[in-house]
């Protein structure tokens, strides 16, 4: 038992003990002893043992751990205590951030709802937006439509308008080559008429001649030359009125067509007239179509900007949607955090409580006191850094409401400048659907105005068709009884012509007859020189006779040239030299000069059978009338 107890102080003492290290060192020593000893006296030796050793040193040990505890308890008292000032301190701070949260809720709530009034008011907004929108498109796809069909009338007339400028292009083709027929007609008839001038003028210098014979005889037989004269008078004047006549008609007639032809050009230079006038108003409607279109282009910018502008709204308002719903989820995350940490505040009083318990129980549960002093120290650490962070929170709150508020400013500013750009929108809206329809009406005054002016420039035309139309009658009519004149003319010429060899052949018996009963041998030399002469003079009026039968046979009046004598005289040499020059010149000339050439030689008919001829139909038709006949 000595031997115990000097190894209890051996083990104990020297060093720095503690309870633990005491009982462990107990516990070894009855281990021993119980393995060591044997006998009655054993359970009475080790109380002694038990006894000797709490007394003395392990009893102070004893006190010092008490008095230790006490102080702890005491220390754990006070902290208890500060801890206490601290949660009424942090139930203070909670209150007011209870306050100051339900404050923000209410707040949150006040911009929740100015959010969503202001989200109605865009999409309401939004919505008359894209109504306006749709009315536009919609106003400006029947416009369009109205535009196309606009078009396709203007082509329509168009088409209708170079139809009948391309008829009546025709029409003054057929009223240029009917009037060059006529001119071809008139100078054919011009040279039948010089033809008849010419043949009248040998009629005449042969009567001067027969006259001079006329006074030879004379003094031999007054009668017969008396007779002779008063026909030749007679014929003469007849002739001469006749001739008078016969240009006096032809003149009118030429009098009459030039005023036609006068007339016709000015109603032509008329029809050109409201051509160019109704192309003008055509560039016109065309420029005015065009402006039409540039301010449709205008208009589609300014929609295409209003609807940017309405994405960039919905955007922005999608954005604030999202940073709404962001807010809520951090509202939502920031009450489950503070429902943690009420629970968190709960657990510490009830830790607290069972530390006060604990606390009377010092010798038992001074490790679990130190440990749960541990934990609320952290727990103290950790509610300082939540209330850190909710002080951070809440300035973060503060300056996201601050954001809203200046985003809420921003947005009824924009919302102000989108109601005046609307205010603006609908302004010029209303006025280009005002100016759409004065454009509308002034376009369906154009038209009717174009339709009436063509309708009545058409009428015009084909009034001056048919007019045309009577006069080449008429003058068909006028040339054809000039024609039937001029051939009676020429009936009659020749029946003067006959009686004039008649009378010549009068004259040369009783010539002969007077010669004979004058003279004697010597007079029928001469009867038989006035013989020989008489026969010639024949000769030479039979030959007149041909050549006006020739003249009447043939419709070309450059056939026959008329002598100084009276006769006609072939000129085949001069017309195949000119027929071989032309023949090789033709192909140099233009296509008005073909057009006259074919005129000239009376195929007008052939020309005005081709439509809308080229230079190679012209020279083909050249080739086959005029070289293949020549």
């Amino acid at each position: 038992m000595v031997f115990g107890i000097k190894v209890l102080t051996e083990n104990i003492f020297p060093i720095e003990f503690s309870h633990k290290h005491v009982v462990q060192v107990l516990d070894a020593l009855l281990s021993e002893y119980e393995a060591s000893s044997n006998g009655p006296g054993k359970w009475q030796k080790l109380a002694v043992f038990l006894q000797q050793s709490l007394e003395g040193q392990v009893l102070d040990l004893a006190k010092k751990l008490v008095d230790q505890v006490r102080s702890e308890k005491s220390s754990l008292i006070l902290k208890c205590r500060s801890i206490e000032d601290r949660m009424g301190l942090l139930n203070k701070q909670l209150e007011a951030s209870e306050k100051y949260k339900s404050e923000y809720l209410r707040r949150y709530e006040d911009a929740i709802q100015d959010k969503k009034k202001l989200a109605d008011e865009y999409m309401s907004r939004i919505t008359n937006l894209q109504g306006n929108c749709s009315s536009l498109e919609e106003r400006c796809s029947s416009l369009l439509k109205a535009l196309d069909s606009a078009k396709q009338e203007s082509l329509d007339w168009r088409r209708k308008y170079e139809q009948i400028i391309s008829n009546q292009k025709a029409g003054e083709d057929q009223a240029s080559s009917e009037i060059a027929v006529l001119k071809s007609r008139s100078s054919a008839a011009e040279a039948r008429l010089a033809a008849a001038r010419e043949q009248a003028q040998s009629a005449r210098e042969e009567a001067e001649e027969w006259k001079r014979k006329y006074d030879i005889a004379v003094r031999e037989a007054k009668a017969a030359l008396e007779k002779a004269a008063v026909v030749q008078e007679r014929t003469n004047k007849q002739t001469q009125q006749r001739e008078d006549s016969l240009r006096d008609e032809f003149s009118s007639s030429l009098a009459e067509k030039d005023e036609e032809i006068k007339d016709k050009a000015a109603r032509l230079e008329y029809a050109e007239q409201c051509l160019t006038t109704l192309k003008l108003e055509l560039k016109v409607a065309e420029s005015k179509v065009e402006s039409y279109d540039a301010e449709l282009s205008g208009l589609r910018l300014e929609i295409k900007e209003l609807n940017e502008k309405l994405d960039s709204v919905n955007d922005k308002a999608k954005s604030f949607e999202r940073e709404a719903r962001i807010l809520e989820q951090e509202k939502i995350h920031l009450e489950q955090k503070y429902v943690s940490e009420f629970k968190r505040f709960d657990e510490v009083q009830e830790r607290c409580r069972i530390a006060e318990r604990e606390a009377k129980r010092a010798t038992e549960v001074a490790d679990k006191a130190r440990a749960e002093a541990g934990t609320s120290q952290k727990d103290k650490s950790e509610m300082q850094r939540l209330a850190m962070e909710r002080l951070a929170q809440i300035e973060r709150s503060e300056r996201q409401i601050e954001n809203l508020k200046r985003l809420k400013n921003d947005l009824a500013d924009e919302v102000q400048k989108i109601r005046v750009s609307e205010m603006d929108a609908l302004s010029k809206v209303a006025s280009l659907e005002a100016r759409v329809e004065e454009r509308e009406k002034e376009i369906e005054s154009l038209l009717t105005s174009n339709n009436e002016q063509r309708a009545n420039t058409v009428q015009a035309l084909e009034r001056l068709l048919d007019s045309e139309r009577a006069a080449h009658a008429e003058a068909n009519n006028r040339a054809e009884a000039l024609s039937l004149q001029l051939q009676a003319a020429q009936a009659k010429i020749d029946m003067l012509q006959q009686e004039f060899t008649k009378v010549r052949l009068n004259e040369t018996a009783l010539d002969s007859k007077l010669k004979t009963a004058n003279h004697g041998k010597r007079p029928r030399v001469d009867d038989f020189e006035m013989g020989v002469e008489s026969v010639q003079d024949m000769d030479t009026s039979d030959k007149i006779l041909r050549g006006n039968k020739k003249s009447r046979g043939t419709t070309s009046p450059l056939m026959h040239v008329q002598s100084e004598d009276g006769g006609s005289v072939f000129g085949g040499t001069e017309d195949n030299e000119s027929q071989q020059t032309k023949q090789e010149d033709y192909t140099k000339f233009t296509i008005q000069k073909l057009k006259q050439e074919l005129t000239k030689h009376n195929f007008g008919a052939e020309l005005l059978q081709l439509r809308n001829p080229n230079k190679k139909d012209i020279l083909a038709l050249y080739e086959k009338c005029i070289l293949q006949k020549s």
